[in-house]
């Protein structure tokens, strides 16, 4: 048999060549990184912070960087430490977040991946209050000579006259202590009971004269409830005010007066308590309400308070 060495050599070469060609071709492109943003998360307020935790991986080596951002939310919160894969958040308020963890590896390519946040409001929490004995009511009788301030058996906004002009106001201060500092006031609502048995003015009916229209005012300073007087009584705000009109009634109960601007001060600016006097501080005028001590509990001033922690 005759062997065709120039032939054989020849196929052999072809088939070198398409080998050659067909390994160039195998050759792979380098992949991006997967980033990996973490589970969606739910947190309730009042929580101040959340964590961020996020990773990547590569077939190209190490990851290099990570770079947190927002993409979408009710405001801009802060992100403590974008560059890392773990970072704390804080600032944000109730809603839906999205953030986007990208990745980037040692051959520059980069991966990303988002993950969501949700924040949801605390309860509306509601406060009751109708203290018995309240220690901090006050009742300031006076004027510029004479004084018979002392503790509030009754709650009086009046002008009458006894050897003289003798004006006459009552301060009261609720315990808003179980609020906590971070929470909005939603609602506030006052409710001074007419006094049935007054001490006061003719001593026969709460309200009287021809000008009893009255305000509550929110006290600006502090005060001691055993050592004010006339003389010495705090300071008030006309800011927020609360108008009260006059009434030719007898007696007319002040229910759910609306003082959600003045609580919202004290909560802020520091709770000194109410104060009620009349508009126009002339005899023969009262108003006259029922105090922490008055017998029936139910008759006890009263304030209802609604926020958000």
């Amino acid at each position: 048999m005759r062997i065709h060495f120039k032939k054989i050599f020849a196929l052999l070469f072809v088939v070198g060549l398409f080998i050659g060609c067909q390994k160039e071709n195998d050759f792979i492109s380098p992949q991006p990184p997967t980033a990996e943003a973490g589970n969606s998360q739910s947190i309730q307020s009042p929580t101040t912070s959340f964590t961020l935790a996020g990773s990547g991986v590569s077939t190209n080596g190490p990851i290099t960087g990570y770079l947190w951002s927002l993409v979408s939310g009710p405001n801009v919160p802060l992100i403590a430490s974008p560059g890392s894969p773990t970072t704390l958040v804080t600032n944000f308020i109730a809603g839906t977040y999205t953030f986007q963890l990208m990745v980037i590896d040692n051959a520059g390519l980069t991966g990303i991946d988002t993950t969501k946040i949700t924040v949801t409001a605390a309860p509306i929490q509601t406060l009751t209050l109708q203290p018995a004995n309240n220690t901090e009511e006050r009742h300031l009788w006076g004027n510029s000579t004479m004084d018979q301030s002392g503790h509030a058996t009754e709650l009086v906004a009046g002008t009458w006259t006894s050897g003289g002009t003798i004006y006459i106001r009552g301060a009261l201060k609720f315990n808003l202590s179980t609020i906590p500092s971070s929470a909005t006031i939603l609602t506030a609502k006052l409710t001074l009971f007419s006094n049935p048995t007054p001490l006061n003015g003719t001593q026969t009916v709460p309200n009287e004269g021809p000008g009893n229209a009255m305000y509550i005012r929110r006290i600006t300073n502090n005060w001691n409830p055993v050592t004010t007087f006339w003389l010495t009584q705090p300071a008030t705000t006309t800011t927020d005010q609360i108008s009260i009109p006059h009434t030719a009634q007898a007696s007319l109960d002040l229910v759910d007066v609306d003082v959600k601007n003045l609580v919202t001060a004290m909560h802020s600016s520091g709770n000194y308590g109410f104060m009620i006097m009349l508009q126009n501080e002339t005899p023969f005028n009262m108003r006259n309400f029922c105090s922490s001590i008055h017998t029936t509990a139910s008759k006890h001033p009263k304030i209802v308070i609604t926020y958000q922690p």
